[in-house]
């Protein structure tokens, strides 16, 4: 039993062979997974999947690369769409340094004010974080995100980071980065985080796992990302797999809502 916690399956990368890819990803043992909307399009393609599959839970959230774009209307979309029962987290939202498409004072806006929704609906946050670490880790603290708490999504920075993310109550989720050659700060990450903070994810379409490095990603992958990490931290995949699994759940709060 995976938790793949972090896709966005409703991507038209999948369109062609959607029911054939979650075949396969039950094939593999993921029963159950997050689909994350970040802007409108990919928003409004998480509910049709979350009502119509039991076991498919969403998030939704503006990304930071796109702050610049994000009109009031976005805002209230995602604000009338969180207490849908199939909503467990709002996300993924935070900072991204890398493209310089919306200005930092944007990027921080946009951000601050989903934290605070997220608050007010008492949902987790799902958190990206490019490059952008300290300011992240920063607002997180100011807003006092610990009383919701969250994922770092994909997480790619040291145990010092991570330890201070921990501190406030955040997750920290690996993906398919943590099995390429060049990831040893990932591994060592992933072998100092403590087992009940640890969380797995693909990410897909993106970021697909060694052997598939550079091919399309999906769910179906995040086992081999539970190989890895449980070898990493001497445990079965079975171990592994049970674990994250609980994690996402608590996490997620999914216990509470069935």
């Amino acid at each position: 039993m995976l938790f793949d916690t972090h896709t966005h399956i409703n991507d038209e990368a999948f369109d062609a062979d959607f029911p054939d890819m979650l075949n396969r990803a039950e094939e593999a043992g993921v029963t159950q997974m997050v689909v994350v909307g970040v802007d409108r399009p990919t928003i409004e393609r998480v509910f049709p999947i979350i009502d119509q599959h039991k076991y498919i839970y969403g998030a939704i959230g503006w990304n930071p690369e796109d702050a610049i774009d994000m009109t009031e209307d976005d805002f209230q979309l995602i604000q009338r769409n969180l207490t849908h029962p199939g909503i467990v987290a709002l996300g993924e939202i935070g900072l991204d340094y890398h493209w310089d498409k919306s200005p930092k004072s944007v990027q921080h806006e946009v951000f601050r004010r989903q934290i605070r929704l997220a608050k007010k609906a008492g949902l987790p946050l799902i958190i990206h974080n490019r490059e952008a670490t300290e300011d992240t880790w920063r607002i997180l603290k100011e807003e006092h995100a610990e009383s919701i708490g969250g994922v770092m999504h994909c997480y790619s920075d040291d145990w010092d980071w991570a330890q201070k993310f921990i501190d406030l109550n955040f997750y920290i989720s690996f993906g398919g980065p943590v099995t390429f050659k060049n990831a040893q700060l990932q591994r060592d990450t992933a072998t100092m985080v403590p087992l009940d903070r640890l969380l797995i994810e693909t990410d897909c379409p993106f970021l697909s796992p060694q052997p598939f490095r550079g091919k399309r990603n999906e769910p179906a992958r995040v086992r081999l990302v539970a190989e890895k990490v449980a070898e990493l931290k001497g445990l079965s995949l079975e171990e592994m797999a049970k674990i994250t699994t609980e994690n996402a759940r608590r996490c997620f709060r999914i216990h509470e809502n069935g």
